[in-house]
């Protein structure tokens, strides 16, 4: 909030204005206005992908409506792809977006058939779904024979299942996979008895506690890193636009810390982009506790770990995965730039 307050274009709008009488709070949200309607001269469209309609997407949103990003020059386009990965790294590899927020398993693989993608940034490394069932399936071992929705083929959800799978050494032929649309669609299936088990995100999971289904895994528990949410881009991207791909994730991080510091508006702006009503509030004020305190990092590394995870799980259908080096996926040097600088920490005092 302090870097709004005495952002120079911002503050000569609002003292031009009369609003230099008026309280902290009020000249906040005048500037978060003006910052939105009267963006800097010259500020640089980019389109940005998002693969589906999740709160590990939040950050992005809070970006756009809050005019972070703005701040710094861009103009931001955010798109919804949907369809898994393969649309999304489809719209990246042809220049349809300049950024993807795609998970780390769509990017690997991507970079493992040859084209130019690189993770640059990730906001949440960590696995955020949970496996819902009805209340007769009490252990892993239960799924066997049942049916077990993912939101589509080649998706986050598909491959979270595949990795937890393995993990309790089952194989997915053991159970029918289905591929039946987003988190709220997925517990309408179970509702309706079309399905048994589902992966799915806040704030489903919560509701379908509340209507009595249990909580078969819980990936963030389990420690899986998966890199759920990360910020993709094309190296010949960054190498010709490298300031523009700085400012972006300049705004990018400082609506993660804008999150944790304003859960309110934050909240707000999850419930529009959900389309959630008044209903929902407990289940948003849950997601929020657990996404500020358990998934969303300060500092937007990719996290190594997560790699070789993926790697391993991949390698299983694709020997290239075998033995690759995890950092041919990334591009650090936005992130330890801006890290070393101190610019993360600063978002936080």
């Amino acid at each position: 909030m302090a870097n709004l307050l005495t952002c120079p274009r911002a503050e000569k709008l609002a003292i031009g204005l009369g609003l230099i009488t008026v309280s902290k709070a009020t000249m906040s949200l005048v500037i978060y206005f003006l910052l939105w309607h009267f963006p800097a001269h010259g500020a640089e469209k980019v389109r940005v992908g998002l693969s589906a309609l999740s709160p590990t997407n939040w950050a992005i949103w809070v970006a756009e409506d809050l005019g972070l990003l703005k701040k710094y020059g861009i103009e931001p386009e955010v798109v919804y792809i949907g369809g898994g990965a393969a649309r999304g790294i489809n719209a990246l590899a042809s220049n349809e977006v300049q950024f993807m927020a795609i998970g780390g398993v769509g990017a690997i693989n991507a970079a493992l058939r040859g084209l130019d993608v690189v993770m640059v940034a990730s906001n949440v490394n960590l696995g955020t779904q949970r496996i819902i069932s009805h209340p007769g399936l009490k252990n892993p071992k239960d799924l066997k024979g049942r049916r077990v929705g993912v939101s589509a083929f080649g998706s986050n959800t598909h491959s979270t299942l595949l990795m937890v799978l393995k993990r309790w050494s089952l194989r997915p032929e053991e159970m029918t996979v289905l591929q039946v649309g987003p988190s709220p669609t997925m517990l309408i299936s179970l509702q309706k008895g079309w399905i048994d088990a589902a992966v799915v995100t806040s704030p489903t999971d919560f509701i379908a506690e509340e209507y009595g289904y249990g909580i078969l895994a819980d990936l963030a528990d389990m420690r899986l890193y998966t890199l759920q949410s990360t910020i993709a881009a094309r190296r010949e991207y960054l190498r010709s636009q490298e300031d523009q791909a700085v400012r972006f994730i300049k705004g990018y991080a400082e609506a993660v810390a804008y999150i944790a510091k304003n859960k309110n508006v934050a909240v707000d702006v999850l419930k529009k982009r959900l389309r959630m009503d008044a209903t929902h509030d407990k289940h948003i004020e849950k997601t929020y506790q657990r996404y500020t305190s358990k998934y969303f990092d300060r500092v937007p590394y990719v996290s190594t770990l997560g790699i070789k995870t993926l790697l391993e799980f991949l390698e299983i259908d694709n020997p290239k995965a075998k033995g690759a080096d995890p950092s041919a996926f990334i591009d650090t040097r936005i992130v330890r730039s801006l890290d070393h600088s101190g610019f993360f920490k600063k978002l936080y005092e």
